[in-house]
């Protein structure tokens, strides 16, 4: 169609309002159609509409960690097909060197025409509980090449014009430990697609083509717009942070990683120069990720309603070292490398808690633990159970860290227990807070969590990936450090041991494990706090009366279990006392 093209604020917003509305469609199907737990209940996977130069246009409310990587993705799948794109075709790639982030994590692209021109793509990322490789689940640390963490995916035509290639299908999931969750999974990604593709071609015949394009670019420019403007409002200057991880789960020590921050005017420079070389385990990740790890961070720092989209990353820069972890090179593996990206955005936040100080929270739990128990069935099916574990979030200027929330890249949920429990390969327990576990400040980090497994299969293996039990979550303004993160195994017997954040083992039936949280940071002096805000703590035993007196200085009567105003008085002076001397 052709002509005048005539907007105005309403039909901007009702077509904003619908882009975004169709990307959370996209996510829901994939939400009611998949098959494993990883994906229908944690709730690992993304969507996202582009356009038809491969610009995202919006993105579902998932996981923002994956979404600023759908631009590599498609340019991938764009370099790799071109011209050739045609009605009907279907594509799939998870290579982390050509477009992907890690092997488990597919994306799925399909075309959208419209009256014969190209509309734009629909684009699907599950993380797929397991793509084979040698380790169940094909995310262990251990793993030092990608050519042991499972199918490299390449961009590949899934299917050509509406026919599916078969062979090809078929030659995937031979390559697979469980391959009906793969298929079913998979034909979740196929059934968004199929939605995703409707709701274009609609929007496409209710404004016409030419005028569908216009909003889509005003839709990316008043994202970038509001991006500046917040920029703007930040002061100039260069904001430097150190942050770390325990090790690469090959006995390595701390990992540093640093970031020096630039903000001049609305244009904002990440430069990464410093942190550490790529590893020798699975925690490498790729440049796309890092980029998509500080567009979240800024987002959230920002607290402000900007559609997440192409326009949204184009005032940023980013220096990221060639074969860092932040930047692998092949054949690096990079199945864990997850817990970079929510590394990545506890640098960024503490970068800028000086400009932004009233934006940004004190540190989390790190990042969602999990636990993948492979279990051969006396038939040699393979089964791999996972158990994917948010912790907290760390206090604000304005208030305490949320209890048991996924962190903000992931925007996961944790399984429940009778899930978990389904199986029949596992029990939980034991599941709840643990008192005392979030930092001490004005305003408290949020709890660690607590989860008590018991193995009840034999010849069982258990892959662990957790983090910030030895750099703990940092506290801000005078807040202190959550409590560390945990894996204890056989506790409370005399076998009891203290197991490494990113162990791979076999165990035993009967074996079980006690997995905690590392707890969320505080945020502002601790006996600032209000007297009874540490009270109500003590009565949901949320904090002992022994820490609030040590930590708060807040005496609590056990007996009647009330605030004893006058011995508060006097311990808090004495504590003001020695700070001053």
């Amino acid at each position: 169609m052709s002509g005048p093209i005539l907007r105005d604020a309403a039909t901007f917003e009702v077509f904003r309002n619908a882009v975004d509305g169709l990307a959370d469609e996209l996510a829901i199907t994939i939400l009611r159609t998949a098959h494993s737990q990883i994906v229908a209940s944690s709730m690992d996977f993304s969507a996202a509409l582009c356009d038809r130069d491969g610009r995202t246009i919006a993105q579902a409310n998932t996981c923002p960690v994956h979404l600023g990587s759908i631009p590599d993705a498609m340019r991938a799948v764009l370099d790799a097909f071109g011209d050739e794109i045609t009605e009907g075709d279907l594509y799939v790639l998870n290579d982390p060197s050509l477009g992907g982030m890690h092997l488990p994590d597919l994306f799925v692209v399909a075309p959208v025409f419209f009256e014969d021109d190209l509309l734009g793509y629909v684009v699907t990322v599950v993380n797929h509980s397991d793509v084979g490789g040698w380790s169940p689940g094909s995310m262990a640390s251990q793993s030092t090449s990608i050519f042991a963490e499972g199918i490299q995916i390449p961009p590949s035509r899934l299917r050509h014009a509406g026919v599916l290639n078969e062979t090809f299908f078929q030659l995937v999931l031979r390559n697979v430990r469980e391959p009906d969750l793969m298929r079913g999974d998979l034909e979740s990604q196929l059934a968004a697609c199929h939605a995703g593709a409707a709701g274009l071609r609609n929007l496409a015949a209710r404004y016409g083509l030419a005028e569908y394009r216009a909003l889509v670019d005003e839709l990316l420019d008043y994202s970038e717009a509001l991006v500046r403007d917040a920029l703007g409002h930040a002061p100039d200057g260069v904001y430097s942070f150190e942050d770390q991880i325990d090790d690469d789960g090959l006995g390595s020590g701390p990992i540093p990683f640093r970031v020096r921050i630039t903000i001049e005017g609305s244009d904002i420079t990440f430069d990464f120069t410093g942190s550490s070389p790529q590893v020798a385990s699975a925690l490498n990740a790729t440049s796309s990720f890092t980029r998509s790890a500080a567009y979240t961070a800024l987002q959230g720092a920002m607290g402000a309603d900007i559609p997440a989209n192409s326009g949204f990353y184009r005032p940023f820069r980013f220096v990221i070292p060639e074969a860092s972890i932040l930047n692998g090179r092949r054949p690096a593996a990079r199945g864990a490398r997850g817990l970079v990206a929510y590394r990545i955005i506890d640098l960024v936040l503490g970068a800028l808690a000086p400009a932004l100080p009233e934006h940004v929270p004190a540190a989390g739990d790190g990042g969602p633990g999990s636990v993948a128990l492979g279990v051969t069935e006396p038939d040699g099916r393979q089964v791999v159970v996972w158990d994917f574990f948010m912790g907290s979030w760390g206090a604000t200027r304005s208030g305490d860290g949320n209890d048991g929330i996924s962190p903000l890249g992931a925007n996961m949920a944790n399984i429940p227990v009778e899930e978990v429990e389904s199986s029949g390969h596992v029990r939980i327990d034991r599941y709840g807070y643990v008192p005392d576990s979030g930092g001490a400040g004005r305003h408290r980090g949020g709890l660690s969590l607590v989860r008590d497994l018991t193995v009840l299969c034999t010849g069982a293996t258990m892959q662990i990936r957790s983090d910030r039990s030895v750099s703990q979550p940092y506290g801000l303004h005078g807040g202190r450090a959550g409590a560390p993160s945990r894996n204890l195994l056989d506790h409370g017997t005399d076998r009891e041991r203290l197991l490494a954040t990113k162990p791979f083992l076999a165990v035993g039936q009967g074996a079980t494990l006690r997995h905690v949280t590392a707890g969320g940071g505080g945020y502002g002096e601790p006996f600032e706090r209000a007297e009874s805000a540490v009270l109500e703590d003590v009565l949901e035993g949320k904090v002992s009366i022994e820490a609030a007196a040590g930590d708060y200085g807040v005496v609590i009567d056990p007996g009647t279990r009330a605030v004893d105003s006058a011995a508060t008085a006097r311990l808090r002076q004495r504590h003001s006392e020695r700070r001053q001397s």
